[in-house]
């Protein structure tokens, strides 16, 4: 009896030496045991990049691994989703987006070479107000005077735009529906450059987030003339809403998500977005979102991927009626 049952604990130790072998050779239980990248698909400076370094610096404490970003913009978000896309489903590749590449680009290009629907939620980084923003030296001075200006001057008015696709793009295409005005589209390859000439004067308008307009509404670089809020906001008290303006029922926001290629296992999705979650309740990030005039996201991935699909279902409704195709 005590022979077999000498047997027996050595078999047991044996397999629990191999259970622990294997464990410790797991890359889903080590995850992450080398660096992170995280490709963003705006310029650096834009919106979603700002967010993405912020939340990158906490993910390194966290992770004891290097958070590193990569900016790949261009084709409204198409060029680092494709990226992401054909990476391998480790976790170790990420995107860092705003809403297009993963609701409606699939609406408006002919062919991209990824399924938006593919790629993996994570979390909801943050969500922004979004703003009516004009060239400082812009004839209109208050918000109902923009209306009168657009409506007597069809087809004079440049807008820019973060890409074809983009939120601003779309609020802008709400705008010209809900008011039947039109303006001349000037798309640009993120928000910085559409901003810079904003601010040079090259184009007359933007419905930007609040967090990069009000800075250059402060700065007296361009003006914000009305918020696309339902109610007004606590940053900017004497700023209407667009349905005050005269314009009902225009309600739009943007916001920055982060996605992992297609089959990453479901425990990494769960450590990435355990740890935006927590660093998004931590006091100096939330300064830090504060002064930048951001909303923190946060959520499971299922929140997230509901929210991506009700948001799709949305725009996509817009992109139609709108008549949107790539160029």
């Amino acid at each position: 009896m005590l022979k077999y049952l000498a047997s027996a604990l050595a078999v047991s130790c044996l397999l629990a030496a191999a259970s622990g072998a294997a464990q410790q050779g797991d890359p889903v239980a080590n995850y992450p045991n080398k660096p992170i990248k995280i490709i963003v698909t705006v310029p650096a400076g834009g919106g979603v990049d700002t967010v993405t370094r912020i939340l990158a610096e906490r993910l390194n404490q966290r992770f004891g691994q290097p958070v590193v970003i990569e900016n790949r913009a261009g084709a409204a978000g198409n060029i680092g989703a494709e990226a992401v896309f054909v990476s391998e489903p480790d976790g170790y590749t990420l995107m860092a987006s705003q809403p297009a590449p993963i609701t409606i680009n699939a609406v408006i290009y002919r062919k991209l070479n990824f399924d938006p629907t593919a790629l993996e939620p994570v979390a909801i980084m943050s969500k922004i107000p979004n703003t009516l923003l004009v060239r400082a030296d812009f004839p209109a001075r208050t918000a109902q005077e923009f209306m009168a200006y657009v409506g007597a001057n069809p087809e004079k008015l440049n807008y820019a735009s973060q890409g074809i696709g983009t939120t601003s793009h779309l609020t802008t295409e709400l705008f010209q529906t809900l008011t039947r005005t039109k303006l001349v589209h000037v798309p640009y390859k993120g928000t910085a450059p559409a901003l810079n000439d904003i601010v040079a004067g090259h184009v007359d308008l933007i419905f930007m987030e609040l967090a990069a307009a009000k800075k250059l509404h402060d700065g007296g670089k361009a003006r914000i003339l009305a918020v696309t809020t339902e109610k007004r906001l606590a940053a900017l008290p004497d700023v209407p809403t667009m349905a005050e303006a005269g314009v009902p029922n225009f309600v739009s926001d943007t916001w920055n998500a982060l996605s992992a290629p297609p089959k990453t296992p479901r425990p990494i999705i769960a450590k990435l977005n355990a740890a935006i979650n927590d660093a998004l309740k931590e006091p100096d990030i939330r300064a830090k979102f504060d002064a930048l005039n951001l909303l923190p996201g946060g959520g499971t991935p299922d929140e997230m991927g509901s929210f991506v699909r009700e948001e799709t279902k949305r725009w996509s409704e817009v992109v139609q009626r709108a008549g949107i195709r790539d160029q």
